[in-house]
């Protein structure tokens, strides 16, 4: 009898551990490492953007009847712009990047105005009047800038970064000259091109899209300085015209980058 009892006791303190063991939740399982990116290393990559830019001119010079007024006039320079860059990225911890990058665009900026039309009889025995018409176009047909970037990483994959530096393009100008003088038009054309330097400031917001591809969207502010130019347009209302252009430019651009330090598989 007393072996029967403690071989049914012992039958339940197994069948209740069963049932409690049974109830006990189950452990789940680790989750998978999650990919971080690193951003160190070389990248190159291709950008489009937009630009509006601005030439605020002084003119001075010599009319067919001596000095004339100095005037100034501002211009917008807008187009597209498209180009490449190529830069190194140093992530000293993991929220922290430095970084130094340089590009080069081709633009289709341009931008045109009007000078005001003179009149004048520069003859003292004959009556030979004249007008003078003409209008200063300049262009920007590339430019291109070596920058430093600081950035900061809220979130793996993404990246905030102010950047600046030098800018440095190609400031094309052209004055156009027509005069009519005793029934004569004559069409004069003067041109200059000019490489000048500046600066550049600006920022921007860059993501992973996969693998060790990135898109990244950026704004910079150009500052190229101030380009002066002598023109000989020829007779008439204008016998010399000097401009005095102070060019800037608003710039836009998104584009993609491809790291060669690429993905490294992260802690869990």
């Amino acid at each position: 009898m007393k072996k029967f009892l403690i071989a049914s006791i012992a039958a339940l303190a197994l069948s209740a551990g069963s049932a409690l063991a049974a109830d006990m939740p189950l452990k789940a399982p680790p989750p998978p490492p999650v990919a971080l990116f690193d951003w160190s290393g070389f990248y190159i990559g291709a950008n489009v953007g937009y630009s509006w830019g601005n030439s605020t001119t002084t003119f001075t010079g010599t009319g067919a009847g001596g000095a004339f007024v100095p005037f100034s006039s501002s211009q917008s320079m807008d187009g597209w712009l498209g180009g490449g860059q190529i830069g190194y990225n140093w992530q000293f911890n993991k929220n922290w990047l430095l970084g130094v990058e340089a590009d080069i665009q081709a633009t289709g900026q341009s931008g045109s105005v009007a000078l005001p039309t003179a009149t004048g009889s520069p003859c003292f025995i004959l009556a030979c009047p004249f007008t003078t018409t003409g209008s200063l176009q300049q262009k920007l047909p590339w430019f291109g800038t070596a920058r430093a970037r600081l950035g900061v990483l809220p979130a793996d994959h993404w990246l905030l970064y102010v950047t600046g530096g030098l800018a440095f393009g190609e400031i094309d100008s052209t004055a156009t000259v027509t005069n009519t003088q005793l029934g004569v038009t004559t069409t004069a054309v003067s041109s200059h091109n000019v490489t000048q330097a500046g600066w550049t400031i600006g920022g921007g917001v860059e993501g992973v899209i996969t693998g060790r591809w990135t898109a990244k969207a950026e704004y910079l502010y150009v500052d190229l300085g101030t380009v002066n130019n002598a023109f000989a347009p020829g007779l008439g209302g204008f016998v010399t015209l000097n401009t005095s252009s102070h060019v800037t430019d608003n710039i836009f651009r998104v584009g993609i980058n491809y790291h060669f330090g690429g993905p490294i598989a992260a802690r869990y």
